[in-house]
């Protein structure tokens, strides 16, 4: 085994990474951890990609989603498509990954789409851009989905209207009918402090109360299944917008895994 692949099975491990996959669990674990280092270690990656591993720790938040060779995974609101390309190389050939955007975020994010898919790189990804009331997956069809510092704008409302009204509500609604019985979601976002209007604190600060977030993927009918503390950071307070220099690349973050239930 290499040193790469026996890193991700310890921290597979560490994550107590439920595995449904296979019989064997520690199997199972090799072959998703040994897929993700090759993913982040691929020649082809964009170089903005190699510079942001070191602060995003793919390999950790991709053991911890125990994404594995030959899944469906949906990367959603995947924007410029850093964590799509990972789950691309992950699941490889006979998988298949859906890259969802609503339409601001593929206007926000069009520059980088043209040149993440390019030349017909990525062949086993599905875009697919709609409303969030007009997303159509199909049932029971996906074994995992990824929300990267980005459930925080289901809840944006910005004044200029730059960004059309969301449905936390219709969006986990639709992704729980489209997951397979079992099937996971991880969401990684910037921590808020608790209280205040949700909307004007993902305005001006672009974070989200993770009490917040379990409350509504419980809602849904998902069960909280695991919590990574891999992009914690103590020293953030919580009170500065995501962007500012002082603070960019070392907000506090959390990163749950939430599980639909098998019948």
């Amino acid at each position: 085994m290499s040193m790469n692949a026996l890193r991700i099975l310890m921290l597979c491990t560490a994550f107590s990474w439920p595995v449904a996959q296979a019989a064997d669990p520690v199997d199972a674990a090799v072959a998703s951890g040994a897929a993700v280092a090759a993913a982040i270690a691929s020649p082809d990656r964009p170089k903005a990609d190699l510079e942001r591993d070191a602060v995003a720790k793919p390999a950790e938040v991709l053991a911890f989603m125990g994404v594995a060779p030959g899944m469906r995974v949906a990367d959603m609101f995947s924007a410029g498509g850093y964590y799509t390309e990972l789950l691309a190389r992950t699941v490889g050939v006979k998988g298949h990954v859906i890259a969802y955007n609503n339409p601001p975020y593929a206007r926000f994010a069009e520059k980088g789409i043209a040149q993440r898919y390019a030349d017909g790189r990525l062949g086993n990804v599905q875009q697919i851009t709609a409303e969030v009331g007009d997303l159509q997956l199909a049932p029971a069809s996906i074994d995992a989905a990824l929300f990267v510092m980005s459930y925080h704008d289901a809840y944006w409302r910005p004044e200029d209207g730059s960004w059309n009204k969301t449905n936390p509500d219709e969006l986990l609604k639709r992704l729980f009918a489209g997951l397979k019985p079992g099937g996971v979601v991880v969401v990684q976002d910037h921590v808020a402090n608790p209280g205040g209007d949700v909307a004007k604190v993902v305005d001006t600060l672009h974070r989200i109360d993770p009490v917040l977030v379990q409350r509504d993927f419980a809602k849904a009918g998902f069960v909280l299944d695991g919590e990574s503390k891999v992009l914690a950071h103590a020293a953030d307070d919580h009170t500065k917008l995501v962007f500012d220099e002082s603070i960019r690349g070392k907000t506090d973050q959390f990163i749950y895994r939430f599980r639909k239930p098998i019948p």
